[in-house]
């Protein structure tokens, strides 16, 4: 590793999110393909007890500031178990899995390097990325399907100060599970331009816990959204957006935008 990469590294995700917005549906496809053996993934686990469903609303918020969290954290400069991991996710697929966990396998995952987030009766846990063909046992064992809750209410209050504002469109509809990947997605993505544009506001989401604001949009507002990211690298320097395009692994079709966010300045 190099100082470069301990000091920025999710770099290589701002290039590659730049090569990949403008790539066409089918080079989508063909991008995606990766050695089996050199997969990363990032796994967000999702608690839901049978006697408790999770809000909707607050798993996507929680799965983005996630995210997000996990690549800020101090731990990627000072603990080489951390800054290997996370320079490593950054260069790649950035892939995330959405798993469901309750009871005693929910409680040891706690164990393993990540983070854990709660809001209210919702939690979620985020661990530090690492190859798929090495996946801890504990977390291999947790279910990925069946991961959706109904959706639920947005928030009546407004979105806290500072907070990365995310929209999901309401078609295609998503599961849940596939929602909180796709808004972990935008966190980490949010991070990593801002970390070249806005440092100092980066910092200030980061030491605020990185608030997000996430909302189903209507029909008219997503449209306007797509027409300013017409051209994304503008619609960033404009308007701090960005997107994310589904590779088409599960559910979305290849190069679908599947998440709209606008950074905090």
């Amino acid at each position: 590793m190099t100082s470069e990469q301990l000091t920025d590294p999710l770099a290589p995700l701002r290039i590659r999110y730049a090569y990949w917005m403008n790539l066409a549906a089918e080079e989508v496809v063909d991008d995606r393909e990766e050695d089996p053996d050199q997969i990363r993934a990032m796994q967000l686990i999702l608690r839901m007890e049978r006697h408790r469903v999770p809000s909707w609303h607050a798993a996507i918020r929680l799965a983005a500031s996630g995210a997000a969290r996990i690549c800020l954290d101090p731990r990627v400069s000072t603990d080489p178990q951390w800054a290997e991991a996370v320079i490593a996710y950054a260069a790649g697929h950035i892939r995330k899995v959405t798993r469901r966990g309750r009871g005693a396998p929910w409680e040891a995952t706690a164990e393993l390097p990540g983070i854990s987030l709660q809001d209210a009766d919702t939690e979620v846990r985020v661990l530090l990325p690492g190859l798929v063909s090495e996946l801890d046992k504990r977390v291999a064992k947790l279910q990925v399907g069946g991961t959706d809750a109904p959706v639920d209410e947005p928030p009546a209050d407004e979105p806290p100060p500072g907070a990365l504002q995310v929209w999901l469109p309401g078609q295609p509809v998503m599961t849940l599970g596939k929602a909180m990947a796709q808004t972990g997605h935008a966190g980490m993505i949010a991070a990593a331009l801002m970390a070249a544009d806005e440092p100092t506001a980066l910092r200030t989401w980061y030491m605020a816990g990185c608030p997000v604001d996430a909302r189903r949009a209507d029909a008219a507002t997503w449209e306007r959204l797509r027409t300013e990211l017409a051209d994304p690298a503008e619609a960033w320097r404009k308007h701090r957006l960005l997107a994310v395009r589904d590779a088409g692994f599960t559910e979305i079709a290849p190069g679908t935008v599947t998440v709209i966010a606008a950074a905090p300045r």
